[in-house]
């Protein structure tokens, strides 16, 4: 069977030959027979030459013989086929053969005159005509010369041969011998080798394919181990590892997947994998998780119940990744998540229940109060949110014990839910705030009618280790969609008819209106400027004398907190100060207050018949901390103003709290030097007592009295002076200093000198000023002075 290779071998020699040796065989022949033709042509001119000069006499004398001898000399020779001898009237005198030849393609005709000398000259008298034959190509070399042409081709032909036979054993058969090793490699499978050892390239073809299949035998065995390997690893690897092929059939698992699922592994390869996931989560296991980049490999991840073997499901984290490029295998591992899952449930429930009532806390409260929004927009209800917060509670915690206050909680969230239908949703948001969710169709009704409900169920005493504790609340109610448009929006907005509800006196129950969110702007916008004030120092320490009744010296000078805002100038103390200590920044501006205003006070004392004046700084309960004490002490010293000289000005609110804390800071001031006084004194129900229980040096009358002492019914200014009478009086036995606030007239003063009050302030003396104007009155003919002499 004839090899391509060799085919191709062959037709290229062949090509070769036609191309170039053919074409030069050819034209050697072409130019040598042109040379042959040559000569023989000149050699039958000649001979016809030497006849016709020889034919002139015997035509001349009409000799026959002659003419005919002649003719047949020139027949002889071996390239002339034919003589015609003719005289000049064309008659032939000699012609052979006879009757001549016909017309031959392969003859031509030669002619040439025949001339006498004669007496008279030379004169033509007739013509010879010879036919010779037309040269072919070999027709014209001689014998010896055919046979150098045969010897040529021979050599050719023998030099074509050894090329043949040359390529047939130093080409075609190594590679037949390489061509059997691939195609027994191919159909075997083993190695096959090449056996075939030379110094050429096929040799070194031979050596490389050898070692060319060494090296994939090797490799052969490397990857049988590591496939060995990965099958262990597979089997081995304590995780439910699967494969899948790309039409989501199981085509592997692993020895732990069946271990966990309780499958024999011919029940499950072949069958589609979702067939072994709850059909409720099919479609979410086809769309599977979103795919993340991870490298050249897309991972899918999804969570969906797997049912075993016994029928049960348990929750699996499943993790799909492609392993090939084109994408027709997967590698998945699956995850037994089921007591995660439970687990995260548990942390859920936990997340957004309170752990002390077991309600829901904020978290829990407004995602609910979410799904009851998209509830309500789908069957036209109403959505209503409940904010309560308990009035007394911080008093009962701070007195009684957080393990009292944590009862407290306990019982009212009883008495709560007893007012509640069962739909109704409750929650603690923390502290002391409750949230309640209802819907209805006339959600304010019912809503107004629950928090009733509630606020008459806490008036009913609590019980608590022995003690009989009283909490009332204050409940703030908004309705979706009338006053919010989503669930956080309707909560600020219970939150805020709430707070609404505090500052109207507490124990009661408000519905929002839209005037509150004014309320809440201005509030914010005070909480702004009070932020800045401190940045900025905004904050001024104004003085009101404290004048003695008697002979209109003054005694003191009251320190009073002003917000000097850049914009809009001295804003109303009596807010800043209630939104101070509901935001924790009142302890912040009572020390900026405390520092300028004993600033304010040695400023005073550099002028004369000052130096015995004191300073009255009023304090908040949020104020006092242990540190306070410490503070007073290095701002006097640094001063150089006298302990004796500081009133602490406190308000029945402080001493109510009855804290241990509170105590021992008043305690400490008073050993300091420091005195007390108790500011707004006969408007608590209690205020008597006090003075007993807590080292109050100065009593002061509230303002409210002296207005009374005016008043256009004379039962009222009876009354009122027997009152303030009486607290000079109680006041004096105890020790007291008693300072009448709010004198602004004559007749108020002369009537609290007469009833016996030691001092007063008030807009008759003078109103609070800045401490610029304050100096400059001092050193002048002030109004205060004036008064003095009257």
């Amino acid at each position: 069977m004839m090899h391509s290779v060799e085919n191709r071998f062959i037709a290229i020699v062949c090509g070769a030959m036609l191309v170039f040796v053919a074409p030069l065989f050819v034209l050697f022949l072409s130019i040598s027979s042109e040379r042959v033709a040559r000569e023989r042509l000149h050699n039958i001119e000649l001979l016809m030459g030497a006849s016709a000069e020889a034919l002139g006499k015997p035509i001349w004398d009409f000799d026959s013989d002659g003419i005919k001898r002649i003719a047949r000399s020139l027949m002889n020779d071996t390239d002339i086929l034919a003589v015609t001898i003719r005289d000049n009237s064309g008659s032939i005198l000699a012609q052979m053969p006879s009757g001549g030849l016909g017309v031959d393609s392969d003859s031509r005709t030669l002619k040439t005159p025949v001339s006498y000398d004669a007496i008279d000259g030379t004169k033509e008298i007739g013509s010879l005509e010879v036919r010779a034959p037309t040269p072919g190509l070999l027709s014209q070399f001689s014998k010896d010369e055919l046979a150098i042409l045969a010897i040529l081709l021979i050599a050719v032909a023998t030099v074509f041969a050894a090329a043949l036979i040359g390529n047939r054993f130093t080409v075609i058969r190594p590679l037949m011998r390489l061509t059997a090793a691939i195609e027994a490699t191919r159909r075997l499978g083993s190695r096959h080798r090449v056996d075939w050892t030379a110094d050429d390239e096929m040799g070194a073809l031979a050596a490389n394919f050898n070692e060319m299949q060494d090296r994939l035998e090797r490799e052969s065995m490397e990857l049988k181990s590591a496939h060995e390997r990965a099958t262990d690893i597979y089997n081995l690897t304590p995780a439910m590892l699967f494969s899948l092929d790309t039409d989501n059939r199981l085509c592997a698992v692993s020895d732990y997947w069946l271990l966990a699922t309780g499958y024999a592994r011919e029940q499950v390869i072949g069958e589609n994998f979702t067939d072994f996931i709850d059909p409720h989560w099919h479609e979410t296991y086809r769309s599977h998780a979103k795919a993340i980049a991870v490298g050249d490999h897309n991972i899918c991840e999804v969570t969906v119940p797997f049912r075993k073997a016994d029928g049960e499901f348990m929750t699996v984290l499943i993790l799909e990744t492609e392993t090939t490029g084109d994408g027709d295998l997967s590698l998945s591992v699956m995850t037994d998540v089921t007591a995660l899952k439970q687990a995260e449930s548990r942390n859920h429930a936990q997340a957004i229940t309170d752990h002390l009532t077991g309600l829901l806390n904020r978290q829990g409260f407004e995602a609910a109060l979410d799904e009851a929004i998209v509830t309500a927009d789908a069957s036209g209800i109403q959505v209503g949110c409940l904010f309560i917060d308990l009035d007394r509670f911080k008093w009962i915690n701070d007195n009684f014990g957080h393990a009292a206050g944590d009862e407290v909680l306990r019982q009212t969230v009883e008495l709560i839910r007893a007012t509640l239908r069962p739909d109704d949703i409750m929650s603690r948001l923390g502290g002391d705030e409750f949230a309640i969710l209802v819907s209805d169709l006339d959600v304010a009704a019912l809503a107004s009618e629950i928090g009733e409900r509630i606020v008459n169920a806490l008036r009913e005493p609590m019980h608590i280790a022995g003690n009989e504790l009283f909490v009332s609340a204050s409940v703030g109610i908004s309705v979706y969609p009338e006053h919010a448009e989503n669930a956080s929006d309707l909560l600020l907005k219970a939150d805020m008819a709430m707070y609404a509800r505090k500052h109207d006196g507490k124990n009661g129950l408000q519905v929002f209106d839209a005037s509150m969110l004014d309320t809440a702007r201005e509030r914010h916008e005070i909480e702004q400027c009070i932020e800045a004030g401190l940045k900025d120092d905004h904050f001024e320490a104004w003085l009101q004398p404290i004048v003695s009744l008697s002979d209109g010296q003054i005694a003191g000078f009251e320190a009073l907190m002003r917000l000097n805002h850049p914009e809009k100038g001295i804003m109303p103390p009596g807010k800043i100060i209630g939104i101070a200590e509901e935001t924790g920044t009142i302890a912040r501006i009572g020390d900026c207050i405390l520092e300028k205003a004993i600033r304010h006070l040695a400023d005073i004392s550099a002028l004369d018949g000052t130096q015995n004046t004191y300073l009255a700084v009023n304090f908040s309960p949020l104020q006092f901390e242990l540190t306070l004490p410490h503070k007073l002490a290095a701002l006097l010293l640094k001063h150089h103003i006298s302990p004796n000289r500081i009133v602490i000005e406190i308000t029945e609110a402080v001493l109510m709290l009855d804290n241990p804390e509170v105590h021992g800071v008043l305690k400490q001031l008073n050993e300091f030097g420091c005195r007390i006084a108790l500011d707004d004194f006969g408007t608590g129900y209690s205020s008597l007592s006090y003075l007993n229980r807590f080292p109050v040096d100065i009593v002061k009358v509230d303002q409210s009295f002296t207005r009374s002492l005016s008043s256009g019914t004379a039962d009222v200014r009876r009354k009122s002076r027997m009152l303030i009478k009486g607290i000079r009086t109680i006041s004096h036995q105890m020790g007291c200093t008693v300072v009448a606030e709010g004198i602004e007239t004559q007749e108020q003063w002369q009537l609290l000198r007469k009833l016996g009050v030691d001092c007063g302030q008030g807009y008759l003396f003078s109103r609070p000023m800045p401490i610029g104007k304050m100096l400059a009155m001092l050193e002048s003919d002030s109004e205060v002075k004036a008064n003095t002499q009257r």
